[in-house]
Formats: structure tokens, sequence, C-alpha cells
């Protein structure tokens, strides 16, 4: 039996404020295939939508999905449908979905795919048991059919992160590009398994190694001192012959 989505009260944020002020460069850009008059209006809005899922961080030609590129170009799919094909992909699913939990996941994917913060603890609980139960195919298709995606985006514009700033704050919402794609109990487990480890120093010769050798500090002090000393002499020299002293 599949579990309803359990219900949550949505809170006051800036994607819920309606906005007034003149559009500049805090704004959202909007990218809808019922604009586009050239080809490279829809290289644009394709680039616009691997950056919204995928990220800046991934923006790479190995996660490219031409099929599903060709599709939305020939207009035999929609903005939402290359959307789902992109959250649905291999690409996605082994740099995003698998490195993370579920509670980490469905924030992720609400800020891609919705625009918004997740409004709190609740909602991500409620969306982790959509994943649980119906899997990744079935959270993705809950969202994209959602009455908030539709409402926002309908089936031809490019998700996008709503409303950063309002009138009365100096600093609007940080990117949600800022994001890092997994958290820090991912982390932990590839230094389980060696990443990240710290680089030791290749010492050649046994003196290099601390603890040094009585010998090998008193050569360190030596070159040290006549170093300094040399140092001082050239400053004196320099400072008479600019008092015409003596002439170098």
């Amino acid at each position: 039996m599949t579990i309803p989505l359990l219900s949550y009260s949505p809170t006051s944020q800036n994607q819920r404020v309606a906005g007034y002020e003149i559009f500049g460069d805090e704004q959202p850009r909007l990218y809808n295939t019922e604009t586009l008059s050239t080809p490279a209006q829809m290289d644009n809005l394709i680039l616009a939508a691997y950056r919204q899922i995928f990220n800046e961080q991934q923006m790479l030609e190995c996660n490219r999905q031409k099929v599903l590129e060709s599709q939305l170009r020939l207009g035999q799919i929609t903005v939402r449908d290359f959307i789902r094909g992109l959250l649905l992909s291999e690409s996605f699913m082994t740099r995003n979905y698998q490195p993370n939990n579920n509670y980490r996941f469905v924030e992720m994917c609400v800020k891609r795919v919705l625009g918004r913060k997740v409004y709190s603890e609740r909602e991500k609980m409620a969306w982790s048991i959509v994943v649980a139960t119906k899997g990744l195919r079935g959270f993705v298709d809950d969202l994209l059919k959602s009455e908030e995606y539709f409402r926002n985006f309908g089936d031809n514009i490019v998700p996008y992160q709503r409303r950063r700033i309002l009138p009365s704050q100096t600093l609007g919402e940080l990117p949600f590009a800022r994001m890092p794609r997994y958290g820090a109990d991912y982390r932990t487990q590839l230094e389980t398994i060696g990443y990240f480890l710290p680089l030791k120093p290749i010492y050649r010769w046994a003196w290099q190694q601390p603890p040094y050798p009585a010998w090998v500090r008193w050569t360190g002090k030596v070159i040290t001192l006549t170093g300094a000393g040399l140092l001082g002499i050239g400053v004196i020299a320099i400072a008479l012959a600019a008092w015409e002293i003596i002439s170098l």
C-alpha cells in the first residue's frame, strides 16, 4: 500500500513573498521554450537545465544526455520531461543519489526542482518517506507533478531559485549551487577506505627526519648566524654608501 505524503505546514520564506522590485542581476533569469527564437537560445536553455540539476560542480561532458537534448530540440518532449530525464539519468544517480542519505537527497532535490529550501524537518521527513517507499522514480514523478511545480514552472520553464532577495534585506540567500553534492557522512566513508589521507613527506636520508641529530641542529645554527651577519653587513654598507661615507 502506498503511504500518502505526510502533511507539513509551509513557513514564510522568500519564494512565497510577492516581488515588486525592478528586475536586476539578483533576479532569476527565465528560460522558456515558448519564447525561444534562435537555436542559440535553445542551447542556453539546455545549459541552464544542466546547471540547475547538476550544479556548476558537475557541468561535465560525460553528464550530457544527448538523446534527451535532441528530443527537446525537436519538440518531442517538454522541459519538464527533460528535467525528469536528467534526474533519472545514471550520471545523476551516481553523483547525487548514491552518495547521500534520503534526508540530504530530498533537501537537494527540493532546492533544484522546486527552487526553494525545505520548509521544515517535517517536510524533509515526508519526502524521505516517499523516496523510501516509491524509490527514486516515484519521488521524481511526485515532485514534477506537484501543484507547486506546475504553478511556478509549468511544462516549459526551467526551474530556478525563486526569490533570492527581499527589498528589506541587504544581502540575499546564497545560491543553491553552493551546496556540495554530498555531506560529511559520505566524506567520512571515503576517508575510511583510503581517500583524503594526509600527505607524508618522503625523506631521502635518515638525518632529514625529526628529531634531528645534534650536528644537524648545530650546522643549522651556524648557517643562520652566518647569513644574519652577512645581511647585517650588507645593510650597514648600503646605509654608509647612502650617506656618502663609503662608495660601493
